[in-house]
């Protein structure tokens, strides 16, 4: 994955859109997200709202907030490894949603109703 230098640090973020399938959107820096990503969430449920700390990361999975869904009718859910400093604030579902939604509401609006998966230079972040 090519970084995104307006990308918010310490984020592994996994998604799918309207039409394009599962994927990483965001890496945060790291050669392997899925290893990073499997470690996270490893053991848990597919509950759609969940969120687990763990050592140096937070395991955060939620609807999406707009209750988007793709062609199947599915909602969309939203599946973060937060890594860094943002990793010990977020203990919860609700702060999870709060601090870290803001983040990347913008960008994944621009790109949920692609009609194929984004690439990097297609995220565009707002600053906050």
């Amino acid at each position: 994955m090519t970084p995104n230098p307006g990308a918010p640090p310490g984020l592994v973020w996994a998604t799918r859109g309207r039409i394009w399938g599962f994927r990483f959107l965001l890496d945060a820096g790291l050669s392997d997200p899925l290893r990073a990503y499997e470690a996270a969430f490893f053991g848990m449920a597919d509950d759609f709202d969940t969120c687990r700390q763990s050592g140096q990361h937070t395991a955060l999975r939620f609807t999406d907030p707009e209750l988007r869904r793709d062609t199947a009718g599915r909602l969309i859910p939203h599946e973060f490894v937060l890594l860094g400093p943002l990793s010990t604030e977020v203990s919860t579902v609700d702060r999870g949603k709060e601090l870290v939604w803001p983040l990347v509401a913008s960008a994944y609006s621009l790109v949920w109703d692609l009609e194929h998966a984004p690439t990097t230079e297609d995220l565009v972040f707002s600053a906050l």
